[in-house]
């Protein structure tokens, strides 16, 4: 079990940048975590509603060239038809169709975690040695990473691999389970710099919270051994105020 597969059942919206808009700070934030440079070459791999992060890449970074891979094609026309630079390259291609040998850096926030065991794979065997790989919430399959800012993670070729999920977390977190404190705080890192509106940011943290522990505790990477009051509450007002029952999420074996 993988980090990214207990965080798979979070909310779409929540989770994959792919049909949301990210602010353009956000993304700056992310490039100054990454050290992205002139030096670069960056890909975007599905960037989705995204695509003015690439003319903030090459305008503002300076990167030597920006990629943007997508395969639906309202994105990349759209995306086209806003590049502000001839160093921008737009591909309407499945990610399986495009080598990667050039890149330096790749950013990527899927959800799929079949699809992130196969981009694994495909970064094994194409990617460059120093190419940085950043994500958002979790490493990528169980790449350990080198350097993190909750919730930006930077992966680097070689990479190291944890044998399961709590050496992970410990190179995350730095333990090796998560407390429900643990899970509010991380909600509310994520909330802050993915610049969520204030306006749902209560209610985000709330559910994400509350997904993040019960996924980690069903697979026995949650420091309590009982489920806590502050969880058995909030379970209790997702229900009857929202309308969203967790219950059957609660599946420990």
């Amino acid at each position: 079990m993988k980090i990214e597969e207990f965080l798979s059942t979070l909310p779409t919206g929540i989770i994959s940048g792919k049909e949301i808009n990210i602010s353009d700070n956000v993304f700056r934030n992310i490039f100054r975590f990454a050290d992205l440079s002139s030096r670069d070459i960056f890909f975007y791999l599905g960037f989705g509603n995204n695509s003015n992060a690439l003319n903030i890449a090459k305008r503002e970074f300076n990167s030597k060239q920006v990629f943007g891979i997508d395969d639906r094609r309202k994105f990349t026309d759209k995306a086209k038809m806003e590049s502000q630079s001839d160093e921008i390259n737009i591909i309407n291609r499945n990610i399986d169709e495009v080598n990667l040998s050039k890149a330096t850096i790749i950013f990527f926030w899927f959800s799929n975690f079949n699809q992130i065991d196969h981009l694994v794979t495909k970064f094994e065997n194409e990617l460059m040695k120093n190419t940085r790989i950043i994500t958002v919430l979790s490493p990528p399959g169980l790449l350990v990473p080198l350097k993190v800012e909750f919730p930006f993670i930077l992966c680097k070729k070689p990479f190291k691999y944890a044998n399961n999920i709590k050496e992970q977390i410990k190179a995350i977190y730095g333990n090796e389970c998560l407390d429900f404190t643990a899970c509010w705080l991380l909600s509310e890192k994520y909330i802050k710099k993915m610049e969520i509106n204030v306006e749902y940011s209560r209610f985000t943290n709330m559910l994400m919270s509350i997904i993040i522990w019960i996924n980690a505790w069903n697979m026995k990477a949650a420091c309590e051994e009982e489920i806590p009051p502050p969880v058995q509450s909030y379970v209790g007002i997702l229900r009857t105020f929202f309308n969203i029952d967790l219950k059957e999420m609660i599946v420990r074996k």
